[in-house]
């Protein structure tokens, strides 16, 4: 049911549209809409943010933000971002609501009227935190930090919210853009830039097919300049170019996500719940870098920040021996390997029906790369894979796919197999197998 709300100060009247909650074995997700508004000053364009909360958690203890990049198709893109099972395994790990915006930006509407946060996104943002605290019964939700993922326009939203909510970020990771480059040249207003963003942990990850593009290569000169800029002011950043990308987020994740990790582990409140202060990063365990301006060339070694022989104001920063040794490996190839099997999965069920057995699991993403698939086991003999045509498109396959902007495939995959050979006498296991190909156990 639709319901009426004031925001801010501009007593301007909003339709929120709340959907109902979907809740299950694997989380429950909530969902808010903002139409856009006709006033000066707020947002244009109308967004949905759809936020998932892990199974059994308590306190919500920050909320993790997948932030899509400018055009129909990014939006569109966007939409399932919340359901993404590896992302969620992450927020699982730190009891953490995962966060997917999706802005309704039309083909001919400037994406500046979103991916500014100055011009009303920011406010709506902050709103939509506050709504989903109430719908979702997690009060928290309204106070707790952020980890801000943002690709390209995302990446502009993202450098732009970090200078007006420095207190509230606990990391960001900038997927082929950031605003820096357009204030630089005047563009559009600088902001000010508070001590407190530069203490923020922070990756620049623009493609190396970026660089001499006709039409991304600013990308690559943003996210490079911006990284030049903040090292030269003390902050903790590193300027990670992907070897075989371009503007698509391809296999990026698979150091995004144990970077977040590291930066949830280390800064997070020590009291659940609580809005700050965030923890400091242990300096004392970072790592160094020359920077990988040519990576298909020449890809530099880290090294304890101490062991470090060049100047450090200008060198890739890193927060501990496991990201430096997988920046170096993702430099030079573009993934992070994995070595250890996925979780087996669980609540295997199967039932009579028309098309016959119908066998159904539930499965946890494994936290180094994902899920790429499922073997399907009637009496011990295999008898179905899914996907049934993995997607290389974008890297290695994954159960859910992945499109253009890091996020699942639409329609969803379920965790479904039909076998319209067996029978209730017979007995059916599933083997989950993760992106690398191993199986588990």
């Amino acid at each position: 049911m639709p319901m009426l709300l004031l925001r801010g100060s501009l007593m301007t009247l909003f339709a929120l549209v709340a959907t109902p909650v979907l809740a299950g074995s694997d989380g429950t997700y909530h969902q808010v809409s903002y139409p856009p508004s006709t006033e000066p000053g707020e947002c244009q364009i109308g967004v949905t943010h759809t936020l998932w909360i892990p199974p059994g958690v308590k306190t919500i203890r920050g909320v993790i933000v997948h932030q899509h990049g400018c055009g129909e198709g990014a939006c569109k893109g966007g939409e399932t971002a919340a359901h993404d099972l590896h992302w969620q395994e992450l927020a699982r790990k730190w009891d953490c609501a995962l966060l997917g915006p999706s802005y309704q930006q039309k083909k001919d509407q400037n994406c500046r009227l979103w991916c500014d946060p100055r011009n009303g996104s920011g406010e709506v943002f902050v709103q939509a935190l506050g709504d989903l605290a109430t719908k979702s019964g997690h009060p928290e939700i309204a106070e707790v930090p952020w980890c801000l993922w943002g690709h390209s326009g995302g990446g502009f939203w993202s450098s732009l919210m970090q200078m007006k909510h420095p207190e509230r970020i606990v990391a960001i990771w900038f997927q082929s853009g950031t605003a820096h480059g357009t204030w630089s040249k005047g563009e559009i207003e600088a902001p000010e830039i508070p001590d407190a963003a530069m203490t923020i942990p922070m990756m620049a990850n623009p493609g190396l097919l970026e660089r001499d593009h006709k039409r991304f290569r600013g990308a690559w000169k943003g996210n490079l300049g911006m990284f030049e800029d903040y090292r030269s002011r003390g902050a903790p950043i590193a300027f990670t170019p992907d070897p075989k990308s371009g503007h698509e987020t391809r296999e990026s994740r698979y150091l995004a996500i144990p970077f977040f990790d590291v930066c949830l582990e280390e800064r997070l409140p020590e009291k659940p719940g609580a809005a700050g202060p965030l923890r400091k990063m242990d300096l004392a365990r970072a790592w160094l870098a020359d920077v990988p301006l040519e990576p298909e060339k020449t890809q530099p070694t880290p090294v304890p920040a101490a062991d470090y022989r060049g100047d450090a104001s200008k060198a890739v920063w890193l927060p501990n021996e496991r990201i430096a040794k997988a920046w170096s490996e993702f430099i030079k190839t573009g993934v992070v390997d994995d070595k250890t099997a996925p979780p087996a999965p669980t609540d295997v069920n199967a039932s009579r029906e028309k098309e016959g057995m119908v066998v159904t699991w539930d499965a946890r993403a494994d936290i180094e790369s994902g899920i790429g698939g499922f073997r399907v086991y009637r009496d011990d003999e295999l008898i179905g894979e899914l996907p049934t045509k993995p997607s290389t498109r974008y890297g290695r396959p994954l159960f859910q796919g992945m499109s253009y902007h890091d996020t699942p495939n639409s329609p969803l995959a379920k965790m479904r197999y039909v076998d319209p050979e067996g029978s209730p006498s017979n007995t059916y296991r599933v083997e989950a197998v993760n992106s690398v190909g191993l199986r588990s156990k």
